[in-house]
């Protein structure tokens, strides 16, 4: 008989607690102040790099977990102590997991390593897909790239929107359309190198939450890379645009084979700012008295943080479940993935929303940081694919038809 239990190993504990214990010592003292500033933390970035909680070897690890749960763990600590520094550590991990997913072993060894810098000069990477035109609608990509055959380079051109840490980041992996007529099964995903000449951003974007994290608008003029930026190499490009030519069906497109290893990942950042909010108004309503006892007394308080509890516990299951099934390659045959994504991110808005109602007035301070985790977390139910991409998605997977 095989043992069943959901207890965390020995090594999965010791991830848990170290990385929480950054998110005391060194996140959460800074939070309100890089919120405020709206700049990339660059100090925290350091420490993280200096312990070696920034790096791919930190993240090669956990990926190499067999149960799929320890890079949801530290995801879940880190974003409990800030979703906005915590997007600044982990969101090169985007551009790396692109990179993973697409690339040769050659490109792994020559990019990754570039994304992150060193320890004494950290770095940070961008991967860019969003335009302006093709946020959740993947398959009406404008960005353009073309093969100039006498220097053997790729050239691309567009304009990709909202990529967290675009024009600061020493690594840039963008999708392009090199055969527009095939739609989303027609792009390719591609290294820009540091420095690469044609590539800007303008202005860094002004958001309502993860206000530490930077975004911004990538503009891509006439951009020229070597041929071997191409993710994956172009004999399986080509391979691959043949197929879809002739009809065959496609294993996936750039873009969302990085979202589809990204999503329960995602999902474990919104369940570490959900649990961060309830735990704040749990101790709250603990403390404050009204009419001579605690406010947790009343029920109505009682039964709302009960509420919380049960949504945040619920949304940790379907997350380490679509991380397992991610790690164990099972397919996502009823969209496990997306359902991981879609509750964790809506649990996040709901509970930090009770949390803010919950401290009355002094909810809506900034005195309080609950403010804060309410604007970080309507980011969720958006960015890596809106909620209503996630039920298309789930819909499609359990209907075998092409809801529109």
């Amino acid at each position: 008989m095989v043992e069943f239990s959901l207890d965390l190993n020995e090594e999965q504990r010791d991830l848990r607690d170290w990385v929480h214990g950054f998110a005391i010592e060194a996140v959460r003292p800074a939070a309100a102040e890089w919120d405020a500033r709206e700049e990339t933390p660059w100090p925290i970035i350091g420490e993280a790099a200096r312990i070696g909680l920034y790096g791919f070897e930190f993240l090669a690890t956990c990926w190499a977990d067999p149960t799929g749960l320890s890079l949801p763990i530290a995801s879940e600590e880190l974003f409990w102590g800030d979703a906005g520094i915590g997007l600044s550590l982990f969101g090169t991990s985007l551009a790396v997991a692109a990179i993973y997913g697409s690339g040769t072993p050659d490109q792994l060894v020559e990019w990754v390593p570039q994304c992150f810098g060193d320890v004494d000069s950290p770095a940070v990477a961008a991967f860019c897909s969003s335009e302006p035109e093709a946020g959740s609608d993947v398959s009406a990509m404008r960005t353009r790239a073309e093969y100039d055959e006498a220097t053997e380079e790729w050239v691309l051109r567009g304009q990709k929107a909202y990529a967290t840490n675009g024009g600061i980041a020493a690594v840039h992996v963008v999708t392009a359309a090199v055969d527009p007529a095939l739609g989303s099964r027609g792009q390719a995903a591609f290294v820009v190198p540091p420095g690469t000449a044609g590539l800007s951003a303008t202005r860094k974007l002004r958001k309502l939450g993860l206000r530490a994290s930077h975004t911004a608008d990538v503009f891509l003029d006439d951009v020229r890379v070597p041929g071997r930026c191409l993710l994956g190499g172009r004999e399986a490009l080509e391979e691959r645009l043949a197929r879809a030519r002739s009809g065959q069906r496609a294993s996936g497109q750039a873009a969302m084979r990085t979202f589809e290893l990204s999503r329960p990942t995602v999902g474990a950042q919104a369940l570490g700012v959900a649990r961060a909010a309830y735990e704040y108004a749990l101790d709250y309503a603990r403390e404050r008295v009204q009419f001579g006892r605690p406010i947790i007394t009343n029920q109505a308080v009682a039964f709302a943080l009960a509420d919380m509890k049960t949504e945040i516990d619920a949304a940790r299951l379907l997350v380490w479940r679509a991380s397992w099934m991610g790690r164990n390659n099972r397919p996502f045959s009823a969209g496990e993935g997306s359902m991981s994504k879609l509750k964790a991110s809506e649990v996040a808005v709901s509970v930090t929303e009770k949390a803010v109602q919950l401290l009355g007035g002094a909810g809506f301070l900034r005195d309080h940081p609950v403010e804060r985790w309410y604007r970080d977390a309507k980011i969720y139910t958006i960015f890596e694919g809106t909620s209503e991409i996630q039920r298309l998605v789930i819909s499609r997977a359990i209907s075998g038809m092409q809801i529109r």
